[in-house]
């Protein structure tokens, strides 16, 4: 009877076809199959104030989580990716469909991401709850920015999970093409030669800014800042030194603009201070639990 006790409950849900562990839209990142491991001792930022609009999504992709993301269905743009970086080659892919989260749509929807459906058939659930392909059909100044970059990914199917709208956010071309791209790279050659074991990286925005509008609505946030930040606790300590100061944990931020737009490279903690001034968070705002310092240091 106490086997049949503890498994009736659970069966049920699976019966009913509600989601257990292996939701996209989740409460918490406290599970493997919930995208726990794309965190740095499986904990995420900190700090951000509870909003209504605000959703953790386990990204996944042929029922593998990929990588987190928390969205807000407000301003229809990811506050941050939370993802493990993979050494590559630093190729990106082409001809990748550009896909959704169902579950932001509707519970019952699935937990892998999914292509669009064809162009303009949109239904208003979609439109609502997150950015669609046409929201960027007109915007010319702005690409949709990748927060966790196919180039830090190796396996395809990790690489082809970076294409939803749901990790991407309006990036000015100039800033896209420019300082921020040069800047993917030279995070991508670090951590492929100097980082020894698993890097921790979470990529985000300011969460002020202006809005793309289509049909007369707000629709997209256009962030402020672009940051990212990474953790890589063992790490090459015969580094050359302007590398090795680096470690285990540095970050960035850069304006989202055309002038003035170079990344600056900083502390963890001077990134976490500015990030402070500029979105709604709290004191004890912290990108990586205990400030990526092992507990048995």
């Amino acid at each position: 009877m106490g086997l049949t006790r503890h498994w009736w409950p659970a069966a049920l849900v699976v019966l009913m076809g509600l989601p257990l562990a292996w939701s996209g839209v989740v409460e918490d990142f406290n599970h493997v199959q919930r995208c726990k491991d794309s965190l740095y001792m499986g904990t995420p930022p900190r700090g951000y104030l509870g909003s209504p609009s605000l959703q953790r999504i386990c990204q996944r992709l042929g029922d593998k989580p990929r990588y987190a993301t928390l969205y807000d269905r407000r301003r229809h743009t990811p506050l941050y990716s939370a993802y493990t970086f993979k050494k590559s080659d630093g190729e990106k892919s082409v001809d990748q469909p550009w896909m959704y989260e169902p579950q932001l749509t509707s519970g019952r929807g699935s937990s892998n991401m999914e292509p669009f459906p064809p162009s303009g058939s949109s239904h208003m659930a979609l439109m609502e709850s997150q950015a669609v392909l046409e929201d960027f059909a007109d915007v010319v100044q702005y690409e949709r920015g990748h927060l966790n970059p196919d180039q830090h990914q190796a396996d395809p199917l990790d690489k082809a999970a970076t294409y939803t709208l749901t990790n991407v956010v309006p990036q000015v071309r100039e800033f896209n093409a420019g300082p921020w791209a040069h800047h993917r790279e030279l995070l991508r050659q670090r951590l492929n030669n100097y980082c020894r074991g698993t890097a921790h990286v979470v990529t985000g925005t300011t969460s002020t800014g202006n809005m793309i509008r289509r049909n007369n609505q707000d629709r997209v946030g256009i962030p402020e800042y672009m940051w990212t930040a990474y953790c890589c606790p063992d790490f090459d300590r015969n580094a050359p030194y302007l590398e090795r100061y680096r470690f285990p944990v540095f970050g960035a931020y850069g304006l989202n603009d055309k002038v003035n737009n170079a990344v600056v490279e900083v502390s963890i903690k001077t990134l976490e201070k500015f990030l402070k001034s500029r979105m709604d968070v709290d004191k004890n705002y912290q990108l990586f639990y205990n400030d990526c310092v092992p507990d048995d240091t």
